[in-house]
């Protein structure tokens, strides 16, 4: 959706990723960002977004072949902690909460970046997740419970600034951005009903709570009375 659109895009500009730059995002998935990256490195750049899933990697390569991407846009299965490619700058983008060795991962990122390159994350803080909805204890319940058993980390956003900073980078600095919908767009609302769905599956809430959550929240959509926002962090570093 176009919102998600500006904030990755917003993040690359953030992240100072221009055109001959060498650049490796960690967490590629689909490639989605790594394509963006390319357009902005152009020809004479390079770009090499690795994932630990090789059906991703694959889903990636093809639907770069697809956009009319060459060599220079490059697609490997690979783990965040042990990298090879010393980029320009290196990022990730809403993994560092997914996974259980992030501090792991962002002192590989900074070992393996060059010397006056740039080292840049973003998290969400679903700590900040706010949602209009009737019933707020049950919301809190689901939003909450799904949270601390499914996200090893899912407040990380608030941190990266500080990490960076205790991991040796130079002029650090910070960006928030604020993702909102009030229209319950396709990503919201695939969002809130896996929220719904694992509920249920973790034992969280009853299968007929959790389908009453979700349909209020359709209601309030159908009214034109939705209202959803996420907040997410950024923070880039330069290596000495």
């Amino acid at each position: 959706m176009p919102a998600q659109t500006h904030l990755r895009r917003r993040f690359l500009r953030f992240a100072r990723i221009h055109g001959g730059r060498r650049v490796l995002e960690i967490g590629a998935g689909t490639g989605i960002v790594t394509r963006d990256a390319a357009r902005l490195v152009g020809p004479r750049g390079q770009v090499v977004g690795v994932d630990p899933s090789l059906v991703m990697t694959r889903a990636a390569r093809r639907l770069a072949r697809r956009a009319g991407f060459g060599p220079s846009l490059v697609h490997a299965v690979g783990h965040g902690a042990r990298l090879r490619f010393p980029p320009d700058c290196v990022f990730a983008i809403t993994v560092l909460l997914h996974v259980q060795n992030s501090e792991a991962i962002l002192r590989e990122m900074v070992r393996v970046t060059r010397a006056g390159g740039m080292v840049a994350v973003q998290d969400q803080d679903f700590g900040a997740l706010a949602l209009d909805h009737p019933d707020r204890g049950l919301t809190q319940r689901i939003m909450d419970g799904v949270l601390s058993r499914m996200y090893p980390d899912p407040f990380s956003g608030p941190t990266l600034y500080g990490r960076l900073v205790r991991l040796g980078l130079r002029d650090v600095r910070l960006a928030v951005e604020i993702f909102q919908d009030m229209k319950l767009e396709s990503y919201t609302h695939a969002m809130l009903s896996r929220r719904a769905k694992n509920a249920v599956k973790l034992g969280i809430a009853a299968p007929r709570a959790a389908a009453r959550w979700l349909g209020a929240i359709e209601r309030l959509a159908a009214i034109g009375q939705f209202a959803f926002t996420l907040n997410y962090y950024a923070a880039r570093g330069v290596k000495p």
